[in-house]
């Protein structure tokens, strides 16, 4: 009778440690995700400390703006703001033409801090926000990656994402633009969507139409979303992985998300009218037509199941074909066959070179080098294949979604570098997915061929399964009241059932081991893996402090004396808010239309929004003209200022002059008079004594480099490393009214028209049809460029 005692004694103490330790872990994994995500909005900090409190880049102080708007005004006010600051003489509708997610968040965190009397600043909140994201992103990565692969690959790919390159370049604090709540927004989408795969729930499937309805709301790129899983749930049913919890996880997805996208006015019904989404209404048919089938399958028998099946598909592909029929028809209506500009320049890289020149000019729209890759993941490059391998033992449903996700990923930000955001979070699961695999077999062979360690493992496992055995047996005889006489039978079956597993236990230890890799080996690996994670946490620390912090609007530059704070954007901005009226027209390249708007609080012509192509080649025209013809079209406009940036003094490389041949493509696409050969050089594009009359003589030059020899008498160009081909001129139509400190950003003020005295009138006409008569008699007309 001891034995049976003893043996059903350690079944609770059994039970008891498995409970211990996995509550344990629960609780270390809860400090561990909270400890990245302090990480994670900690290491987004360096532009506060090492600049200040302050918005980047140019696209986020519209943002800002409109967030001030909101919280000044309220919601339906900024549904129906009309902004006459923006594309003068059009002005902008805000409320039908911006993604609201990211300016309803930051306007909602704002009023909850508010409303608990903690009185902080909007932009405060706004230049915090992306760094707060970035920690629920990288919890929403662990249960992604949970869901995928267990909670150790989760908690590696978390901290993996928390300080990506990457996403740290999009979501730095003062980085408010729509990625900073867009990437956790569609991590979270993934999530959901593998939830409502693994559990078959509706509850998952209508959080994840609700998690796609706030993608839509954030961020233009929600056409990844609505595209790959509709390619996922396709490639399922072609490899035969048709499940109902399949059809629960996308069903819903596209009727309930595809209503509440309709609801965004920026989409409206765009959702159901663009090429972008007809994939997800594609397969939504053939999953239909798929659990017919399989139905159908179920209830009739097998003859009857070939007429039916017959049927159906015939039916099926009645239904297929005159879908398709219809959406060509939509499509061919349709001049980019129903595709965005911006999507076509996916699908095929050159297009926007060749038809869209305002995408092609934008620099986060060009393909990225290798370099960049190694740059913006580092070391995950290198991981990301071992983590694809690794999903495919075993290959589930989950698994195929990630490699899906990586390989569309890796293709788009192949396309346009602005992607890489979208790669990162790919690039992050598969590695943590490798590395937790890669730790998970070394530290397993390190534990069997530790001396004492694989012999105690071995008996402990016999142990565990001869006392489990043996509890399970007496809970048997217990619960159902055995007599005597079965006892003995019930303890010779158990003896044999011992005799049996004892065995069986040692064999699978005996397999560990001839699986285990070698000791030495697997030490080296090990210690390999943590300075490959000691390197990219180096990688990224840097990358953080250094490379993606300092903001576009203040720059600085390290020297032999010293570091030196160039701040003259703000500098002409606080000239042009104090110093010119309230209705004044300022015209300027597209790239700082956003900030004149919010930090002078002037009228602009253009800004980033680049919505009209004809506005912005008008704007590229003027700048590429001759100072008469620039002021003609700037005077029809109604500007009074004209603002060009300029680095030839200090080596700011991203000034007007290097984007002038991009303002010649734009505004030669819609005016022919305007042709990009007469402002080259044998093909190539200068500034010296070799270029162009047509060069040397338009608006754009004029204005960069007037007075410019009188900053070190040879008027050097340090950006294009030349000596400028014309240096003394004058302005017959602009006058110079502000400079900054270091000429990086130039005002000018249009003259105003001359007075029209008739008897000069008459003189200048009288002179003008003498001198044009000879003209007339077979001369060729004057280059007015010249």
């Amino acid at each position: 009778m001891a034995a049976p005692e003893t043996s059903t004694a350690a079944v609770p103490t059994l039970y008891t440690n498995n409970t211990l330790r996995n509550a344990f872990g629960d609780v270390l994994s809860f400090f561990i995700l909270l400890l990245i995500g302090v990480f994670a909005f900690s290491i987004r900090l360096f532009s506060v400390i090492k600049y200040e409190s302050v918005i980047h880049e140019f696209d986020p102080y519209f943002n800002y703006r409109v967030t001030q708007f909101l919280t000044k005004n309220g919601i339906y006010e900024f549904w129906n703001w009309f902004d006459d600051r923006t594309w003068y003489p059009l002005g902008r509708v805000i409320g039908g033409t911006v993604y609201p997610g990211l300016t309803l968040t930051a306007g909602t965190i704002w009023w909850l801090l508010n409303s608990l009397n903690i009185p902080l600043s909007v932009e405060t909140v706004c230049v915090f926000t992306a760094p707060i994201f970035s920690a629920f992103a990288s919890w929403a990565t662990y249960l992604l990656t949970k869901e995928i692969k267990g909670a150790g690959a989760g908690l590696t790919a978390a901290v993996l994402l928390a300080m990506v390159p990457s996403y740290i370049s999009r979501s730095v604090a003062g980085s408010y633009d729509n990625e900073a709540v867009a990437i956790f927004a569609l991590i979270f989408t993934f999530y959901l969507y593998i939830k409502t795969l693994n559990t078959g729930s509706l509850f998952y499937a209508t959080l994840n139409s609700v998690a796609y309805f706030y993608m839509v709301c954030s961020w233009g790129g929600y056409t990844f979303i609505i595209n790959l899983i509709p390619m996922h749930v396709l490639l399922c049913i072609v490899t035969g992985r048709y499940s109902s919890r399949l059809y629960i996880a996308y069903a819903p997805l596209v009727v309930l998300g595809t209503l509440l996208a309709a609801l965004v006015p920026v989409v409206g019904f765009n959702a159901v009218m663009t090429s972008e989404h007809f994939a997800s209404f594609l397969v939504f048919i053939i999953i239909h037509v798929v659990a017919l089938v399989y139905y159908i399958k179920g209830i009739l028998s097998p003859k009857m199941f070939k007429v039916a099946v017959t049927l159906v598909v015939s039916v099926g592909l009645a239904v297929c074909f005159a879908v398709i029929a219809v959406l060509i028809a939509l499509v061919a209506s349709s001049p980019t066959m129903g595709w965005s500009g911006r999507s076509l320049s996916l699908l095929d890289p050159t297009y926007a070179s060749k038809y869209i020149p305002i995408i092609a000019s934008v620099s986060e729209h060009q393909p990225p080098t290798w370099p960049s890759y190694f740059m913006d993941i580092n070391v995950l490059a290198f991981l990301v294949p071992a983590g694809i391998i690794a999903c495919f033992l075993p290959l589930s449903d989950a698994s195929s979604f990630v490699v899906l996700y990586i390989a569309t990923s890796v293709y788009f930000s192949g396309v346009m570098v602005r992607l890489m955001l979208v790669l990162a979070p790919a690039a992050c699961i598969t590695s943590g997915i490798a590395l937790s695999q890669a730790f998970d077999v070394f530290t397993r062979s390190i534990k069997f061929q530790l001396p004492g360690v694989s012999s105690n493992a071995e008996v402990d496992a016999g142990e565990t399964s001869s006392a489990t055995a043996e509890a399970h047996n007496d809970a048997v005889k217990t619960e159902k009241a055995e007599t005597s006489k079965d006892r003995p039978s019930r303890k010779s079956k158990k003896k044999e059932r011992e005799h049996v597993e004892k065995p069986s236990s040692k064999a699978k230890a005996e397999k560990k081991r001839l699986l285990a890799l070698p000791l030495e080996a697997s030490l080296i690996s090990l210690l390999l893996l943590v300075l490959l994670g000691a390197f990219y946490v180096v990688h990224c620390v840097w990358a953080a402090a250094e490379a993606y912090s300092a903001p576009s609007i203040v720059l600085t530059s390290h020297s032999h004396d010293g570091l030196h704070v160039f701040d003259d954007f703000r500098e002409a901005y606080a000239w042009l808010r104090h110093n010119t009226d309230v209705d004044d027209k300022v015209a300027s390249w597209w790239d700082y239309g956003y900030q004149t708007t919010a930090m002078a609080n002037r009228t602009v012509i253009v800004d980033n929004n680049t919505w009209n192509n004809t506005h912005i080649a008008t704007v590229g025209t003027a700048m590429s003209s001759p100072e008469k013809a620039a002021w003609e079209i700037f005077h029809s406009l109604d500007v009074k200022y004209v603002l060009v940036v300029f680095g030839g003094l200090v080596g700011y490389p991203s000034d007007d002059i290097n984007k002038f041949l991009w303002m010649v493509r734009i505004g030669g696409g819609v005016f022919p008079h305007i042709r990009e050969p007469d402002y080259l050089r044998d093909g190539q594009y200068r500034i010296d004594s070799q270029a162009t009359p047509t060069m040397l003589n338009c608006l754009m030059y004029k204005l960069s480099y007037y007075r410019f020899v009188e900053t070190d008498g040879k008027a050097f160009d340090r950006v294009r490393r030349t000596e400028i081909g014309k240096k003394h001129f004058k302005l017959t139509h602009f006058e110079e009214v502000f400079t900054t400190h270091h000429w990086m950003v130039r005002i000018y003020k249009l003259k105003p028209p001359k007075n029209r005295i008739r008897g000069k009138t008459k003189k200048s006409k009288s002179k003008t049809s003498s001198t044009s008569s000879p003209k007339r008699s077979g001369t060729t007309k004057k280059n007015p460029w010249h």
